[in-house]
C-alpha cells in the first residue's frame, strides 16, 4: 500500500530567536549564526530527500529551506505561518511576566493574544492548510515532501496527528530540526492520523 512521507523542519535561527523573543508575523531573516549552524547541518547529512517543497510565507522558512534544498521549487503555504503574538511580538518573556494576560496564556486560562489570534484560530487554520496539503499529495501521487515552517506550528501539527500522542511541549525542536510523519491513506481517511517515524536530521526514532 502506498504511504505518503511529510518532513517539517523548523527554520534556523534569526537574530530574534538568539535573544529569546516572541516574533510571529515579523519577517525577519536568518541571522549569520543561523545560516551557518543550517550550513553545517546539511553537511552533516540527515535530510530526506522529497519531490515536493513547502514553505511558510516568511522569509526565514523561505531561506532554511533554499540552504537546506538548494534550488528546490517551493510551494508557499500562508496558513502554516507562524501564530500573530499580536502585542507580544518582539518582546521577550522577561518583559511580558508582570502582564497578567500573559501569565494567563501561559497557563492556558487565556487563548486569546491581545491584537493577535487566539489558540482556537490558530489551530484551525494550520490544520485546514495540512490537511488539504495531504489531499494534494494523495492527488497527484507525490509520496514525499518537505514543510519547512515554524516550531509553533510543528507543534500543533504533531501534537493534533502524530501516534502515538505526546503532550504539545513534547514536540518542541531545535532550529533545523523536526520529525517525519508516515501517512497511510487507508487509515487518514478514517481518522486523520499519521505515524511519527523518526526525528530530522538525525533520523533518530521518536521516543
Amino acid at each position: 500500500m502506498k504511504t505518503y512521507k511529510i518532513h517539517l523542519i523548523r527554520h534556523g535561527l534569526t537574530d530574534a530567536n538568539e535573544r529569546g523573543l516572541y516574533i510571529g508575523r515579523t519577517d525577519l531573516p536568518l541571522s549569520p549564526a543561523g545560516l551557518s549552524r543550517l550550513l553545517a547541518m546539511k553537511k552533516a547529512g540527515g535530510y530526506p530527500p522529497a519531490r515536493r517543497f513547502f514553505t511558510s510565507p516568511l522569509l526565514r522558512c523561505r531561506q532554511t529551506l533554499e540552504v537546506l534544498y538548494s534550488g528546490c521549487k517551493a510551494e508557499i503555504l500562508p496558513g502554516l505561518a507562524e501564530c500573530d503574538f499580536g502585542e507580544w511580538d518582539g518582546k521577550s518573556v522577561h518583559e511580558l511576566k508582570a502582564d497578567a494576560r500573559f501569565q494567563e496564556w501561559l497557563t492556558g486560562q487565556r487563548t486569546e493574544i491581545p491584537g493577535g489570534e487566539s489558540a482556537q484560530d490558530f489551530q484551525a487554520r494550520v490544520t485546514a492548510e495540512f490537511e488539504q496539503l495531504v489531499e494534494n499529495l494523495m492527488r497527484t501521487g507525490d509520496t514525499d515532501a518537505v514543510v519547512c515552517t515554524h516550531g509553533g506550528v510543528v507543534m500543533m501539527l504533531m501534537a493534533k496527528y502524530a501516534l502515538p500522542r505526546q503532550p504539545i511541549q513534547a514536540w518542541a525542536g531545535p532550529d533545523g530540526g523536526g520529525f517525519t510523519l508516515r501517512i497511510t491513506p487507508g487509515i487518514w481517511m478514517r481518522e486523520p492520523v499519521a505515524e511519527a517515524v523518526c526525528e530530522l536530521p538525525t533520523g533518530g526514532k521518536v521516543g
